[in-house]
């Protein structure tokens, strides 16, 4: 285990793990919620996590660009891509809103233009696998392929049967038993 993710596991242990009756986004009840936004919008993490995440990602060929369903991809997508501009890597990042705007240009996908490119799809902590199965709906429909999906935390609940079952390799950089949690 690298350094770096072990720090960033100390962190999320520290910072990001709540214990309590909670309901997730699946409506799926549990007795513990890893909410990476505290973590993942902090200035000490953040770096950590976009060197985990590269770490994790290095061996898909030919990607262009990272991000995935806002809100919880987007400080993954920037650490990612300030990290492998440190590393000399080219990764651009992109947003994509769960609908289109109703003004402007309309776009779900913002960020640079996709058609054609390799994309990884990104999110914080995965449970049920339905973000980004959402965006790589609206990816597809901008002319991306997708090359992977990858999470920072994957709650061992589903998603990743989901995601691969769907076509797509799945990707974890940390799971339950590195939080302590299985």
């Amino acid at each position: 285990m690298t350094d770096a993710k072990q720090k960033l596991i100390e962190y999320i242990s520290a910072d990001a793990v709540f214990h309590g009756d909670f309901t997730l986004t699946s409506g799926k009840k549990a007795t513990y919620y890893v909410d990476l936004r505290k973590v993942s919008l902090d200035h000490r993490v953040a770096p950590l996590i976009g060197q985990v995440m590269l770490d994790l990602i290095a061996d898909v060929a030919d990607v262009s660009a990272v991000g995935g369903l806002t809100m919880g991809a987007d400080p993954i997508a920037a650490a990612v891509m300030h990290q492998g501009a440190a590393r000399g890597l080219a990764y651009d990042a992109f947003v994509v809103r769960k609908e289109p705007k109703d003004h402007g240009r309309g776009r779900q996908v913002e960020g640079p233009d996709l058609a054609g490119k390799r994309v990884i799809v990104l999110e914080d902590t995965s449970t049920t696998g339905g973000s980004p199965l959402a965006a790589i709906e609206a990816l597809l429909k901008v002319g991306a392929e997708i090359a992977a999906v990858a999470v920072v935390v994957d709650r061992n609940t589903g998603a990743r049967e989901r995601i691969e079952a769907a076509g797509y390799p799945y990707l974890a950089a940390i799971g339950l038993d590195d939080l302590g949690l299985s």
